[in-house]
């Protein structure tokens, strides 16, 4: 069976629509994981199009499964979520009321729950609410509520 390309990508085979490979995001500082905002739709796939990034690729049934069920894809994907976690650990910028990376985090959530399960999303929803929590608690509540909604699949 041939892999999807979001497969391909978390896999460490296939490259994004900006031609990069998973390595070369998982490289980028903290300046590019800030600014560029076209690869976090292939990091973190979803079932629905993104509304930010025209043309970003949208995650099929099947193209999912098969990412579950490749440990190499899985890795991938947990490679792309420590290196969010590290971004969001190294970086206050995100701590404010609005910013774009709130829907970001949505994202993560969303599909490490889908493709890794419930408690890798957990621990990074735990992460960043602890992280909002130690800043003073400057994220807005409708932002709270989509990572919480996200956590549990709602």
């Amino acid at each position: 069976m041939s892999q999807g390309p979001i497969h391909a990508f978390l896999a460490g085979t296939g490259r994004d629509g900006a031609r990069r490979k998973l390595a070369d995001i998982l490289a980028f500082d903290d300046a590019r994981i800030e600014g560029v905002h076209n690869y976090i739709q292939w990091c973190f796939p979803l079932s629905e199009a993104s509304r930010a990034v025209p043309g970003a690729p949208i995650l099929g049934s099947d193209e999912a499964e098969a990412i579950r069920a490749d440990p190499t894809a899985r890795d991938g994907l947990r490679a792309a979520l420590a290196r969010m976690t590290l971004f969001y650990t190294r970086t206050d910028g995100w701590l404010r009321a609005y910013d774009h990376n709130h829907l970001r985090i949505t994202r993560i959530v969303t599909a490490t729950r889908s493709l890794l399960g419930p408690d890798e999303a957990d621990a990074f929803h735990a992460f960043v609410t602890a992280r909002n929590d130690e800043a003073g608690s400057p994220i807005n509540a409708d932002s709270l509520g989509y990572w919480e909604t996200a956590l549990h699949g709602a």
